[in-house]
């Protein structure tokens, strides 16, 4: 492809430096990076947003895509590949990997080829958290390219997300730790004070755990789970991006990895549990999510996702190419269980504004929020919304970016900002998260308690692991039923008490916690039994 051809901007690519950031120097020019190019897919996926995955129809009647069917559906076509891989070798960038069923083109080559590639000047930027790799503005490629090209990710690799998890503080008095002990619970404990389902143990599923930084010991697993007297799970690790499955102390995102591994693997003990290591870029969650999606050999049913940040955070292309996504694990009856964040409805930003947190924020994500739950024997004596301040307390709000989706149509959802638009409510569902009500767990040889909606998310991918087991299909894109149907059987204890900052707790769904906590085996018998007439 000729330079002399008019070129167009890739929609949804601008970019903004990070707050306080300052540009070092121009990047090297022989500095080699390496660039994943999102193609369109064979048809519009907004074609298939009738098809039973996305309506509110009994279970039985859902039909699923198989990985395969997918790819020859959905796609990228050969032809729109064999342009960008052609675009790419007249810029003299190295194609190291396609993949048609994840429409991306993997490109390597030196910085000064990118930036002529791609229309735009890359620095090194220094911020208060340390430097990054960045550009401003939008990228450009050339006009026979605009359509086929929906997203570029990997020229900026500054970090995106977050993970939602908090550890309470170590008492150091025996006294206090007796009290702090008794508001801790073990995921088995939770399990069956959201009474769920007994006599099913995940046999036959896989959860998959997105992870974007840290690791886990196998002896810490081992030491946990003996304790527990359950099974040891076997815990593949799939390497994306070349991220690792590094375990360095117990104040790292190992407290991430070992929570989540933990909560699903004790909910769901004979599940097989796969982690996609990643880089913590919008390149490598992007990559991670994809790759756990299409997974052939390991065909996960649950995807568990406990990072985010704030949807403004994010440029608008990894908005739209996340939510793409996650629409196509919804074709293949895969639910994708994502943490609402644990910074309130201001979502950690400081303009006193409320913000969604994203992945959660996707329509096709059953965002996670939190509650603060105690109990007095094997029974829940109150639950309500978590909030211990602005720093910790579950997110929920509505979306900047995306539109309210046909399930939520009868939704009262409150009133968005003055100049904003109505948007996607958030989340669906919550669960315990509040760290003075936490969860047992190990890291790093260490006991702790660790709360936030980080928990709540690989809470929920346990449970549905336990659901598919049972069902005769995976329960998938749970958000339609869950708002039709199901809105009327008590699969959720509801939460009327609490707010998170901007939103308050009320009868029903709120911004909060949803629809409220599980109830697992009325969810079970909700989704077996056929539904109501007037459904």
């Amino acid at each position: 492809m000729s330079d002399a051809q008019p070129r167009v901007a890739v929609r949804g690519s601008e970019r903004t430096a990070l707050p306080d950031a300052h540009p070092l120097h121009p990047l090297p020019p022989h500095e080699r990076l390496e660039v994943t190019v999102r193609v369109r897919p064979k048809a519009p996926l907004a074609n298939l947003l009738t098809s039973s995955p996305f309506a509110d129809v009994p279970l039985e009647a859902r039909t699923y895509m198989s990985r395969t069917e997918l790819e020859a559906q959905l796609g990228a076509d050969t032809q729109d590949i064999a342009q960008v891989v052609a675009f790419a070798h007249a810029h003299s960038l190295v194609v190291v990997h396609t993949d048609a069923a994840e429409r991306s083109v993997q490109l390597s080559g030196q910085a000064a080829a990118f930036e002529t590639a791609f229309g735009t000047q890359l620095h090194q930027y220094t911020y208060p958290e340390g430097t990054y790799r960045g550009r401003t503005g939008p990228l450009t490629v050339p006009a026979p390219l605009a359509d086929i090209v929906e997203g570029v990710f990997g020229l900026d690799d500054r970090p995106q997300a977050q993970a939602h998890f908090q550890v309470r503080p170590t008492p150091t008095s025996g006294a206090i730790q007796a009290h702090a002990v008794a508001q801790a619970f073990t995921p088995p404990q939770l399990a069956q004070l959201y009474n769920f389902p007994t006599g099913l143990d995940g046999s036959g599923q896989c959860i998959a755990i997105i992870e974007l930084g840290g690791g886990f010991k196998p002896a810490d697993l081992t030491t946990y789970f003996t304790k527990l007297k359950l099974p040891v799970p076997k815990v593949k690790v799939v390497s994306v991006g070349g991220a690792r499955n590094q375990p360095t102390n117990a104040n790292s995102a190992d407290g991430e990895v070992l929570l989540d591994i933990e909560v699903a693997a004790a909910v769901a003990p004979k599940a097989q549990l796969v982690v996609y290591f990643a880089p913590n870029t919008s390149q490598g969650f992007l990559n991670a999510i994809t790759t756990a999606i299409h997974d052939k050999t390991n065909k996960p049913s649950v995807i568990s996702i406990s990072w985010g940040g704030p949807e403004s955070t994010w440029t608008t292309q990894a908005l739209d190419q996340f939510n793409q996504a996650f629409q196509t694990a919804a074709m293949l009856g895969v639910t994708v269980c994502c943490a609402a964040g644990d910074n309130g409805s201001a979502d950690g930003m400081a303009d006193g504004q409320p913000h969604a947190d994203f992945p959660a924020s996707s329509p096709y994500a059953l965002a996670c929020g939190g509650t603060k739950l105690t109990a007095t024997g094997q029974a829940i004596s109150s639950e309500v919304v978590w909030n211990e301040g602005t720093d910790s307390a579950t997110g929920g709000g509505i979306s900047a970016h995306f539109a309210v989706p046909d399930y939520q149509r009868a939704l009262k959802l409150p009133t968005p900002l003055p100049a904003g638009k109505p948007g996607r409510g958030l989340p669906d569902v919550a669960g315990d998260a509040d760290p003075n009500t936490g969860y047992q767990v190990r890291v790093d040889g260490q006991d702790l308690v660790i709360g936030g909606t980080s928990a709540v998310a690989p809470l929920w991918a346990g449970l549905l692991a336990l659901l598919n087991q049972k069902l005769p299909k995976p329960v998938g894109f749970l958000n339609p039923l869950l708002y039709g149907s199901l809105a009327s059987r008590k699969v959720c204890r509801d939460i009327t008490s609490g707010t998170n900052g901007a939103y308050s707790a009320g009868p029903g769904w709120d911004a909060c916690t949803g629809w409220g906590s599980p109830q697992g085996s009325n969810l079970l018998a909700a989704l077996q039994a056929a539904p109501p007439p007037n459904a």
